[in-house]
């Protein structure tokens, strides 16, 4: 068995796993919720919601694999279990079924703490030279932005 040598050292790479790690269980957490308001949203712009919720969710379970994997990449385990996400997660859990338009509010609140989330870890990848999760962790901000921007302007 090879050690890793990718040009960043080992307590770089924890730390920054360990962002990442923190990056997923929010990301997770965010795609069960999302999972969640797109079955059960009802009212007058549930068409809208209900498809634009699976556009979300689809995009995060994409997401998750990503940075799941990338952790892997800088040789760490990847959390798995719902235990540790809620541990790890900075996004709370959603007791029974929102309106409609609290469930929207919800996902902006969600979407904007993964945003924090990523800043902190893309802070840990310019420390620590890791182009690579510089990236993926830049490119996940971008979409939360953008989606939290979109899901705003759905409540004004």
């Amino acid at each position: 068995m090879t050690t890793i040598d990718i040009g960043i050292n080992k307590e770089d790479r924890l730390q920054i796993a360990e962002g990442l790690s923190r990056l997923l269980a929010d990301s997770y957490t965010l795609y069960l919720q999302t999972h969640n308001f797109h079955w059960n949203v009802v009212g007058p712009k549930f068409r809208e919601l209900h498809l634009m919720f699976e556009e979300h969710y689809t995009e995060l379970a994409t997401a998750v694999d990503e940075i799941a994997e990338r952790i892997r990449t800088l040789d760490v385990a990847a959390p798995g279990t719902y235990k540790e996400f809620a541990r790890l997660s900075a996004i709370e859990e959603v007791d029974g079924v929102p309106e409609a338009e609290r469930m929207v509010d919800l996902l902006v609140k969600g979407h904007e703490q993964v945003v924090r989330t990523c800043r902190d870890v893309l802070q840990l990848a310019q420390d620590g030279d890791d182009e690579s999760t510089a990236a993926l962790v830049s490119d996940r901000m971008r979409i939360h932005e953008k989606t939290a921007w979109m899901l705003r302007a759905l409540n004004k």
